[in-house]
């Protein structure tokens, strides 16, 4: 599997969502239909420096060696951050239909994320330079 694109895609696609979770947190909850508050719009905010900081690891990671024991912790947090997200994403989705589809969206996303991370973490890695 070549972990570059795997580790630039997953760090574009976190990185947008954690500077939209910084930037508009508000337009984001209103699109949920969810009304805001204060610690709401703060933990988002939080919540989009957290994914911007997974994406910065990931984006200088891009070029690693990652598989097997390599960048094991790397390989790890990613598996378990979107296998974790994957997972609550689809039960939200399937408990709550009336929910966006956007979320039906990122539970693919997350999904594909999911078994392609668990393919890198248990698979000897493959040298692509």
């Amino acid at each position: 599997m070549n972990t570059k694109i795997v580790m630039t895609a997953s760090s574009l696609i976190m990185g947008l969502t954690g500077m939209m979770l910084s930037f508009i947190p508000l337009e984001i909850l209103s699109y949920l239909g969810v009304e805001s508050s204060k610690p709401q719009l703060f933990l988002l905010q939080i919540l989009g420096a957290l994914y911007f900081g997974f994406a910065m690891l990931n984006w200088m990671n891009k070029s690693s060696l990652i598989g097997g024991i390599y960048n094991r912790p790397v390989a790890i947090a990613n598996f378990s951050h979107f296998l974790i997200a994957c997972l609550a994403l689809i039960k939200g989705v399937v408990a709550n239909p009336e929910l966006p589809g956007a979320l039906s969206i990122a539970a693919g996303i997350y999904l594909i994320f999911a078994v392609s991370f668990g393919i890198i973490l248990f698979r000897h890695p493959v040298n692509q330079h």
